[in-house]
């Protein structure tokens, strides 16, 4: 089950919910998580405050276990975290990538899951990073690119 908290990013909240039940179902992902849309204000201050870089980003994830096997009972419900996506550097992303908006959200998704599930990046080269790899191969197996 997930949440979705956005008071003010005008996201198509329907086409949301239908691409995350896609990518839940894709993943067989039965885990609880949240997603919030902020602004780049708030995510500043997430980003200096948690990773020491005083500047906006496009996304942030807080996994639960965040590295740690957390053991689950079958059966159990198990948290993943919350992602943090801030709409305005979405929006600077898919217009300097040259996707559209929707395109960029749903790879956000992808990228802040995979987070959630305990894979990680130390760059951003899609070439080479297993987790960029893997989030792009999802985003072309759900036929979203």
């Amino acid at each position: 089950m997930y949440y979705v908290e956005d008071e003010n990013s005008a996201i198509d909240k329907e086409k949301l919910e239908k691409d995350i039940d896609a990518l839940l179902s894709y993943l067989e992902e039965t885990g609880d998580f949240s997603i919030h849309f902020i602004s780049d204000d708030e995510m500043r201050v997430l980003n200096r405050d948690f990773r020491e870089k005083d500047e906006p980003t496009d996304i942030l994830s807080f996994a639960i276990n965040d590295g740690e096997t957390f053991p689950f009972e079958e059966g159990e419900e198990k948290d993943l975290g919350d992602i943090f996506i801030s709409v305005e550097s979405m929006r600077r992303n898919a217009s300097s990538f040259g996707v559209s908006d929707g395109e960029e959200l749903r790879r956000l998704l992808v990228h802040g899951l995979l987070h959630l599930r305990g894979m990680d990046h130390e760059t951003n080269d899609f070439a080479s990073e297993p987790m960029l790899i893997e989030q792009e191969r999802i985003m072309h197996a759900l036929g979203w690119v």
